[in-house]
């Protein structure tokens, strides 16, 4: 009876469409809090002000700003956070259908932290504002948690 009970539940997904996942959930997170007066979220896909409530897609930010290089270079950060995020996430759907080279998807989710990082610094230099990075953050303990120990074993790569 336990083996027709466990033939019924469908199998856990793999590990690499769980650490797939993982990076998905990443994206529905803001990578940075903007708290000054009103808040602002910013997400990997836009910003969205609370205050009217709000959503600006990164592309249209980047067009309203005149393009990438008049930004700050804190701001410049975010688009390129976001390539490295996407590359992360093409480098494990590779995973999911064929192969991953683990260190490749975790050294570009470090890449997507560190990146981002630089935006929440740059955002938090506002007199009266403060920015609370919470992708960096997460990108990080994502790799930590999900690639690290892979990485690490010295039998998984040649």
């Amino acid at each position: 009876m336990a083996g027709v009970a466990a033939s019924l539940v469908s199998p856990a997904p793999s590990a690499p469409r769980r650490r797939l996942l993982v990076l998905l959930a990443l994206a529905l997170v803001p990578w940075t809090v903007v708290v000054e007066g009103d808040v602002t979220l910013l997400f990997p896909f836009g910003l969205v002000n609370a205050n009217p409530l709000h959503l600006t897609p990164l592309d249209d930010y980047l067009r309203f700003a005149q393009g990438f290089a008049a930004l700050p270079e804190y701001l410049q950060a975010w688009p390129v956070s976001v390539g490295c995020y996407l590359a992360a996430l093409a480098s494990a759907l590779g995973g999911v259908v064929w192969r991953e080279d683990l260190r490749v998807t975790g050294g570009l989710i470090v890449l997507t932290g560190l990146s981002h990082a630089g935006v929440a610094i740059g955002l938090s230099r506002g007199i009266g504002r403060i920015a609370l990075p919470l992708g960096p953050v997460l990108a990080l303990a994502i790799a930590w948690w999900c690639y690290w120990p892979l990485v690490q074993r010295s039998d998984r790569f040649p």
